[in-house]
């Protein structure tokens, strides 16, 4: 098991896969490695469901940190196509958090909640000695709908195009900078430029979006280990084979700059923000036009083949396994 992220498939695998509690039918999908979120038939209808932690980082501002914290758990919903409706949220709170800081959180949280549709149903919220920033609880996002609206992340088929959008590194990026970026020996523009990748990690708005453009067979997002690892999570969930181009990807103001300063791969590193959809050749064109009504770029950077594994222009590429980005943090942190 990796020190920092997400356990590796292995781990899940041996470990945690093996032991889910009983064994129900109406499980459609259950805990799988590369895949968003969990499905379930109520009375025919599709529950899609997926739990994430909520993360604050006060350096942010408590408004922004909330947006992002609310978007990094309501994505693995948006990404099935079915907007999140319901929301069971908890807070276990570092005591040095005031209830004003709270509430701006809260607040805002409230906000753009409202904005999307999605009601909190429940919840738990407290302080406890031990619990510190920037992991302070967790949600569980729930939406339901039919099941033949549900996109899945391993439904890609040969023959399909490859969709990016935004493009990689964009969170590691914005994150960094705006947390670090003062230490950076770079230049203040490529800094300022840095930091505003972060307002490029709406990822729920750009997903609902894709959904309605028209026939998708698969969304994924690009976070921990990056846009690499997604694509590398696609193709094995799907057992197909991707064929990706490299240049063809957008690659926003800053991210390369700063990347290789940081030596990292842009490739790699988490990048909330950025989705990854296979569709139909005669769809691609749509779900472009409509990616770009929203301002958010996109590409075709490759298609999906038969065979296994994820092949860039030099070559077949693993799954990072470990975000590169969780050092250059911690280093920073330091």
């Amino acid at each position: 098991m990796p020190a920092h992220g997400k356990v590796d498939s292995d781990f899940l695998e041996r470990v945690v896969y093996p032991h889910l509690g009983a064994d129900r039918e109406e499980v459609r999908l259950g805990p799988t490695h590369g895949v968003d979120f969990g499905l379930v038939d109520v009375g025919q209808k599709a529950l899609v469901v997926a739990t994430d932690p909520i993360s604050i980082l006060p350096q942010l501002g408590f408004e922004r940190a909330a947006r992002f914290a609310l978007d990094i758990v309501l994505a693995d919903i948006a990404v099935s196509g079915l907007s999140p409706a319901y929301l069971s949220i908890e807070f276990t709170l570092p005591p040095e958090m005031s209830d004003r800081e709270f509430e701006r959180v809260w607040t805002e949280i409230d906000r753009e909640a409202s904005d999307l549709g999605t009601s909190v149903v429940t919840g738990h919220t407290a302080r406890y000695e031990g619990c510190a920033y920037p992991w302070i609880g967790g949600a569980t996002a729930l939406a339901v709908g039919e099941f033949e609206e549900v996109v899945r992340p391993d439904g890609a088929r040969p023959g399909e195009d490859v969709i990016v959008s935004t493009g990689p590194g964009v969170e590691a990026v914005g994150l960094l900078t705006t947390l670090f970026g003062d230490q950076m020996a770079l230049p203040r523009e490529t800094i300022e430029e840095g930091q505003e990748r972060l307002a490029e990690t709406d990822t729920v708005r750009d997903a609902l979006t894709v959904a309605t453009a028209g026939e998708v067979s698969a969304m994924h997002d690009a976070t921990e280990c990056g846009v690499q690892g997604a694509l590398c999570e696609m193709a094995a969930s799907s057992e197909t084979k991707f064929e990706i181009e490299q240049e063809r990807a957008p690659l926003r103001p800053g991210v390369e700059d700063i990347c290789a300063f940081l030596d990292v791969d842009p490739w790699q590193v988490t990048s909330s923000g950025t989705i990854l959809i296979t569709v139909p050749p005669t769809e691609s064109e749509r779900v472009l036009e409509a990616l770009e009504s929203r301002g958010t770029p996109a590409a075709v950077i490759g298609r999906v083949a038969e065979g296994e594994g994820v092949y860039f222009d030099d070559g077949g590429v693993t799954h990072p396994q470990v975000d590169p980005s969780w050092e250059v943090y911690a280093e920073y942190a330091e």
